[in-house]
Protein backbone atom coordinates (compact mmCIF):
# COMPACT_ATOMS: atom_id res chain seq x y z
CA UNK A 1 0.00 0.00 0.00
CA UNK A 2 1.16 3.39 -0.39
CA UNK A 3 2.80 5.46 1.87
CA UNK A 4 0.25 8.53 3.17
CA UNK A 5 1.37 12.12 2.59
CA UNK A 6 0.99 14.22 5.42
CA UNK A 7 1.12 17.53 3.55
CA UNK A 8 -1.66 19.22 2.48
CA UNK A 9 -2.87 19.07 -0.86
CA UNK A 10 -5.78 20.69 -2.73
CA UNK A 11 -8.01 17.53 -4.73
CA UNK A 12 -6.77 19.01 -7.86
CA UNK A 13 -3.50 18.20 -7.39
CA UNK A 14 -4.19 14.86 -5.92
CA UNK A 15 -6.33 14.06 -8.55
CA UNK A 16 -3.43 15.05 -11.15
CA UNK A 17 -0.96 12.68 -9.09
CA UNK A 18 -3.14 10.15 -9.21
CA UNK A 19 -3.74 9.99 -13.31
CA UNK A 20 0.17 10.31 -13.34
CA UNK A 21 1.36 7.99 -11.12
CA UNK A 22 -1.30 4.97 -12.49
CA UNK A 23 -0.81 6.60 -16.01
CA UNK A 24 -4.76 6.93 -17.19
CA UNK A 25 -3.68 10.33 -18.95
CA UNK A 26 -3.90 8.32 -22.51
CA UNK A 27 -7.41 7.32 -21.47
CA UNK A 28 -8.48 10.94 -20.28
CA UNK A 29 -7.26 12.59 -23.27
CA UNK A 30 -9.78 9.97 -25.15
CA UNK A 31 -12.57 10.95 -23.33
CA UNK A 32 -11.48 14.48 -23.81
CA UNK A 33 -11.69 14.21 -27.23
CA UNK A 34 -15.02 12.49 -27.81
CA UNK A 35 -16.26 15.49 -25.87
CA UNK A 36 -14.10 18.26 -27.58
CA UNK A 37 -15.63 16.87 -31.01
CA UNK A 38 -19.26 16.71 -30.01
CA UNK A 39 -18.36 20.29 -28.60
CA UNK A 40 -16.93 22.27 -31.57
CA UNK A 41 -19.06 20.65 -34.71
CA UNK A 42 -22.62 20.56 -33.00
CA UNK A 43 -25.56 18.98 -33.71
CA UNK A 44 -25.50 19.21 -37.49
CA UNK A 45 -22.41 17.18 -37.88
CA UNK A 46 -23.03 14.92 -34.41
CA UNK A 47 -26.38 13.87 -36.24
CA UNK A 48 -23.65 11.64 -38.48
CA UNK A 49 -20.96 10.76 -35.92
CA UNK A 50 -21.12 7.18 -35.40
CA UNK A 51 -17.66 6.77 -34.11
CA UNK A 52 -14.72 9.11 -32.48
CA UNK A 53 -11.86 7.16 -31.61
CA UNK A 54 -8.16 8.04 -30.69
CA UNK A 55 -4.75 5.92 -31.38
CA UNK A 56 -1.61 7.69 -30.89
CA UNK A 57 -1.75 11.06 -32.58
CA UNK A 58 -4.54 10.04 -34.99
CA UNK A 59 -7.85 10.75 -34.45
CA UNK A 60 -10.65 8.54 -36.58
CA UNK A 61 -13.76 10.03 -37.16
CA UNK A 62 -16.60 7.75 -38.48
CA UNK A 63 -19.71 9.43 -40.28
CA UNK A 64 -22.94 8.27 -41.81
CA UNK A 65 -22.67 10.63 -44.44
CA UNK A 66 -20.36 10.64 -47.40
CA UNK A 67 -21.48 14.04 -48.47
CA UNK A 68 -20.54 15.60 -44.96
CA UNK A 69 -17.37 13.34 -44.91
CA UNK A 70 -16.27 15.04 -48.09
CA UNK A 71 -17.25 19.13 -46.69
CA UNK A 72 -15.34 18.41 -43.72
CA UNK A 73 -12.10 17.01 -45.99
CA UNK A 74 -11.29 20.37 -46.91
CA UNK A 75 -10.88 21.52 -43.57
CA UNK A 76 -9.22 18.77 -41.64
CA UNK A 77 -6.19 21.31 -40.77
CA UNK A 78 -8.51 23.82 -39.16
CA UNK A 79 -10.20 21.02 -37.33
CA UNK A 80 -7.02 19.66 -35.73
CA UNK A 81 -5.91 23.11 -35.00
CA UNK A 82 -9.35 23.70 -33.05
CA UNK A 83 -9.48 20.67 -31.21
CA UNK A 84 -5.74 21.25 -29.99
CA UNK A 85 -6.75 24.57 -28.57
CA UNK A 86 -10.00 23.23 -27.13
CA UNK A 87 -8.31 20.40 -25.17
CA UNK A 88 -5.14 22.50 -24.43
CA UNK A 89 -2.50 20.70 -25.28
CA UNK A 90 -1.33 19.02 -28.96
CA UNK A 91 -2.94 15.45 -28.90
CA UNK A 92 -4.23 15.18 -32.54
CA UNK A 93 -1.63 15.52 -35.24
CA UNK A 94 -3.81 13.63 -38.38
CA UNK A 95 -7.76 13.27 -38.93
CA UNK A 96 -9.07 10.65 -40.51
CA UNK A 97 -12.72 10.82 -41.62
CA UNK A 98 -14.34 7.61 -42.53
Amino acid sequence: MAKRNNENLSISDALKEFVETNKLERGLDKVNVAEAWANLMGNGVNNYTTAVQLERETLYIQLSSSVLREELSYGKEKIVKMLNESLGKEIIKKLVLR
